[in-house]
């Protein structure tokens, strides 16, 4: 670290350093997490008084900014009669409440909900969903989940299992994982039209592999943790095609992509795909309280009620957790009211408008936008403790991973505000780029 540079060290705290692991970090970390104190609106400050603009949205979840007054009053309003209560054998008020919001919202078709704790849970649900259907439909061998490759789905052991096996951040459990079906990525570019040849090699994918297949899953439109690849809708179209064709489920990972991101309010929307199970989280609760959910076609849900493994084996404890519904519940009411999808559309307007100069960049090898998410690729993986000395000098907050500098603001950012970010993203980009 330089100690030339204004940043006040007493920020940083010791006990953090040698006792509390943080998200795929060293313990001792590589460099020192920075305290945060407080956080307001679109800012989070420091423990030594800065105020830095966020342009990560906690993670993608804090689609409202912080300290929002109706999310504060549904979690404090429900707190006065319980903070929680079991699932089992038991419902409450939020819950139905939220179910009712969520299906009025959703892709067509969805109709059934199973309330999760995370995203990676969610997902986990989602894969029992496939594979318990497809025990009711007397097709056993049917045990396998396929993907595209760079696709990222969470931490925990299956949904580790579909991410890319490869070049994705779980290969060291290598053979420890269940055994899964990998097809290629489809090509970077929102609007690259599908070639013939990734055409023909889906089809003798599901061609190849239907009798093992319970289900594909997917990122709509855009891959993110696994690359932050945009690609065309095309593709849903042609899997929704494919999986119809061989009864194949198709699984929408919308955890990253719902409620707004890019420019629909799911991303299946681009395509005009309503797939047979979906999944939301992360600006489901505004970045308040973990929580997440699947949701499923009716016919999923009877075809496994009606079969000899009728209850879906899952059940959080946590599950349905009355906060988590009514400041979700707050949350969706925010995101519908004030038309996050068009404002998100508006974001990408200047965003477009503010990150294209960046590709003259020395080793920027590629700048691409879909709705309020914007992507810088560098030609080399970031140096993190150099960036984010950078990032504390120039008061902004974003999490580079990779090759990949990226944004995704919180939604309700004023335009004001939005072109502050992208100024001091770009002064941080210049002097890290010398």
């Amino acid at each position: 670290m330089n100690p030339d540079n204004d940043i006040n060290y007493n920020s940083f705290d010791n006990f953090d350093q040698n006792h509390l692991w943080h998200p795929y970090a060293t313990l001792p970390p590589a460099y020192p997490n920075l305290v945060i104190d407080k956080a307001d609106g679109v800012y989070l400050y420091t423990a030594s008084g800065d105020a830095l603009i966020d342009g990560m949205s906690s993670w993608w979840a804090a689609t409202h900014g912080y300290n929002h007054p109706k999310l504060n009053a549904a979690i404090t309003n429900q707190l006065s009669n319980m903070a929680h209560v079991m699932f089992g054998g038991l419902t409450h008020q939020p819950a139905i409440d939220l179910g009712k919001k969520l299906l009025s919202i959703v892709p067509n078709g969805l109709d059934a909900i199973f309330y999760a704790d995370s995203g990676s849970i969610a997902v986990e649900v989602a894969l029992k969903m496939a594979l318990q259907y497809q025990l009711s439909q007397n097709k056993p061998q049917r045990n396998q989940i396929a993907t595209t490759r760079s696709g990222y789905y969470g931490d925990t052991w299956h949904a580790m299992s579909i991410c890319d096996p490869v070049t994705g951040m779980h290969s060291i459990y290598g053979k420890q994982l269940p055994v899964q079906l990998f097809t290629d990525k489809p090509k970077n570019g929102f609007n690259t039209p599908l070639s013939t040849d990734i055409k023909q090699q889906l089809t003798q994918f599901f061609e190849q592999n239907q009798y093992h297949m319970a289900a594909f899953i997917i990122e709509p439109v855009v891959q993110g943790a696994g690359g932050m690849r945009i690609y065309n809708p095309e593709y849903l179209t042609l899997l929704r095609k494919l999986c119809d064709q061989y009864d194949i489920l198709l699984i929408a990972d919308e955890i990253a992509t719902g409620f707004g991101r890019t420019g629909k309010m799911f991303a299946c929307e681009h395509a005009q795909t309503s797939p047979d199970i979906m999944t939301v989280g992360k600006a489901i609760t505004g970045g308040y309280m973990t929580f997440a959910a699947t949701l499923c076609q009716r016919y999923v849900a009877e075809s496994i009620a009606n079969s000899d493994y009728a209850a879906l084996m899952h059940g959080p404890t946590f599950m349905g957790n009355p906060l988590a519904c009514s400041v979700a519940l707050a949350s969706v009411e925010l995101i519908i009211d004030g038309d996050y999808p068009k404002r998100a559309r508006h974001i990408e307007s200047q965003l477009q408008q503010y990150l294209q100069p960046l590709s003259e960049l020395k080793s920027v090898v590629d700048v691409r936008v879909i709705g309020a998410i914007g992507v810088i690729e560098l030609q080399q993986a970031v140096d993190m403790p150099r960036f984010q000395e950078l990032l504390l000098k120039h008061k902004v907050w974003i999490r580079p991973f990779g090759k990949l500098v990226y944004i995704m603001p919180p939604i309700i950012m004023t335009d004001e505000e939005l072109l502050l970010l992208c100024d001091r993203l770009k002064q941080v980009l210049t002097d890290y780029l010398k």
